[in-house]
């Protein structure tokens, strides 16, 4: 790469360097008539073009030039100070998106993990304000069963490579039910049932452990414990609800060269999933 595909610019005192052709990537915005010298508002000092606008915002408008996709912190607020910046600069599409600023703040996530520990089994019940989520932690969870007679069970694990994997019970596309420790059948037969919540490899079958290793795998996933309480004491059902800042539908803008528009941009939205 030549220095002259390299370019500088000096944004309210944060230096950045990137290609010309990222600041070309709408042609008739201000940022490409600059590179091209066809506009004298930017000044070139140094070999740097300097521009007395914010720093940090021009930050997030080099991120959508590179990628072509708002992303932007779950705390971030200046959605109207953003979108004069884009204003500013030309960059229309990017301004037309950030008007849409419902689509692109955080949601908050609830998610509620109900456990009730009787005798030697303990159940579980898991609600999320968000599908996916849930859809998700089915991916995780993977609840194994097994049998065999009473005076052979002292060592459960002796038996693992008999465990197969039990379907989790979905009531609906906003919870999960599941369950683990052991019960009698008929006869002197016990059905244990061990559970495994990935990526921990261990399938645990004490209630209190996999209530630990669930909680715990959900505070790492950025929820945060709220609150705890008894919904139901007879049945000694406890509850613990979480939340987090879940990142919004980003949105995107794709460029289409066509025939015959003198590399002028044609652009279209278009939603794309950000992650948790």
């Amino acid at each position: 790469m030549s220095s002259r595909d390299l370019v500088t610019l000096s944004v309210g005192g944060v230096r950045f360097v990137t290609r010309a052709s990222t600041l070309q990537r709408f042609p008739e915005s201000r940022l490409a008539r600059m590179v091209n010298d066809n506009d004298q508002e930017f000044k070139l000092v140094n070999g740097e073009f300097f521009v007395d606008r914010s720093g940090v915002l021009f930050g997030y408008i080099m991120d959508f030039l590179r990628t072509l996709q708002v992303s932007l912190p779950t705390d971030f607020s200046d959605y109207q100070r953003l979108q004069r910046e884009a204003e500013y600069y030309g960059l229309y599409p990017l301004a037309d998106l950030l008007s849409q600023e419902h689509l692109l703040k955080p949601r908050l996530e609830i998610l509620e993990v109900r456990f009730s520990l009787q005798e030697m089994q303990a159940f579980f019940r898991i609600f999320g304000s968000c599908s996916t989520t849930i859809e998700a932690l089915a991916e995780q969870i993977t609840v194994f069963t097994g049998q065999q007679s009473g005076q052979g069970w002292n060592s459960p694990f002796s038996s693992q490579k008999r465990l197969v994997p039990l379907p989790l019970e979905r009531p609906s596309h906003h919870d999960m039910v599941f369950l683990c420790g052991t019960e009698y059948s008929a006869g002197d037969q016990v059905v244990a049932r061990y559970v495994s919540i990935k990526p921990d490899n261990r399938k645990l079958i004490n209630g209190t452990n996999v209530l630990g290793l669930l909680l715990d795998s959900l505070l790492k996933d950025g929820f945060r414990l709220i609150s705890t309480r008894t919904v139901a004491s007879e049945e000694k059902v406890e509850c613990y609800t979480l939340e987090r800042m879940k990142r919004a539908a980003g949105l995107a803008i794709m460029v289409n060269q066509t025939a015959g528009s003198s590399g002028v941009a044609q652009t279209r939205r278009s939603q794309v999933q950000k992650g948790k």
